[in-house]
């Protein structure tokens, strides 16, 4: 890995014109939501309000819209159509391309589930051409899609888990963990060679102790975070935050790097004032901004 740029440290987000208003930091999408994972949205959908875009909408199924609504007040949402069981009807992947028309970010997956018309959004948002952002059931309905690198048409982030990493490459999560950075490139290279075109930039963001950052030019290994950060929720947060820093303009490895330096500065903030054992996600949202007042915000 010689020819890799080693980098050191995360870029610090510029201050706000006094003239500047919501539609000058961007605008992202939140995509998913079910049955059993209602609150993952919600708090993907808030920290990319607390991450600083300008504005922000969810969509998710009807079923469950409202509910999610009351946990993200300042959010807008677009209730997904479903079937006589709850489930996702397939003019849902109509309405998120409705919706993905005026958003300059996606975030894709949390608490989505697995299913063919979630395969169907999350290829349908691949395939148009928006900066995405995709994690947790995006990630794991992206692995039954065949050759889904080849399709994509806009630049990319995902974040893996050690887990989620494992089914998307079929490597081993021992493998993976044994030799993290140099997983992370290698796979970073070959999903990048697939698209040649330099407007689909794809990042690969392998979270865990010391989280692996890199676009297979560059790499960033954070030293933020603590274990307390290890429950339910915490890698919704990231997705969130990347997004709206990926919103606000910043390239999609710088935005990655800070997103993933913030999420685990507000995981040390939030340990020094209720520990490591009751550390849970929406510490992270409230911790967000002293994090992110640090790097210049």
């Amino acid at each position: 890995m010689t020819d890799i740029e080693r980098i050191g440290s995360v870029v610090r987000i510029e201050p706000r014109a006094s003239t500047a208003h919501k539609g000058d930091f961007g605008r992202v999408l939140v995509v998913g939501g079910s049955g059993g994972m209602i609150g993952a949205v919600a708090l993907a959908a808030n920290a990319a309000l607390r991450g600083g875009a300008g504005l922000v909408t969810f969509a998710a199924p009807a079923t469950i819209q409202q509910t999610i609504a009351g946990l993200c007040p300042c959010a807008t949402s677009v209730a997904l159509g479903c079937d006589s069981k709850g489930h996702l009807a397939h003019r849902a992947v109509r309405q998120v391309l409705q919706s993905a028309g005026e958003c300059d970010v996606i975030a894709v997956g949390p608490g989505m589930g697995v299913g063919a018309i979630q395969q169907n959004i999350v290829r349908a948002a691949i395939e148009l051409g928006k900066t995405l952002v995709i994690d947790a059931d995006g990630l794991n309905n992206l692995t039954r899609i065949p050759r889904w690198p080849s399709l994509r048409k806009g630049p990319m982030v995902i974040t893996p888990h050690p887990g989620e990493f494992a089914r998307l490459t079929g490597l081993s999560v021992s493998n993976i963990q044994a030799d993290r950075e140099g997983s992370a490139l290698r796979q970073a290279r070959e999903w990048a060679d697939q698209v040649t075109l330099e407007s689909t930039p794809l990042v690969v963001v392998l979270k865990g102790a010391g989280t692996v950052v890199t676009d297979s030019r560059r790499l960033y290994v954070n030293n933020t975070g603590n274990p307390g950060m290890a429950s339910g929720g915490s890698g919704d947060v990231l997705t969130g935050l990347i997004a709206a820093l990926l919103a606000q303009g910043l390239e999609n490895f710088q935005a990655a790097c800070l997103g993933v330096w913030a999420h685990g500065r507000a995981g040390d903030f939030a340990a020094q004032h209720v520990g490591q054992v009751s550390l849970v996600a929406t510490d992270l949202l409230d911790h967000l901004p002293l994090a992110l007042r640090e790097q210049g915000g």
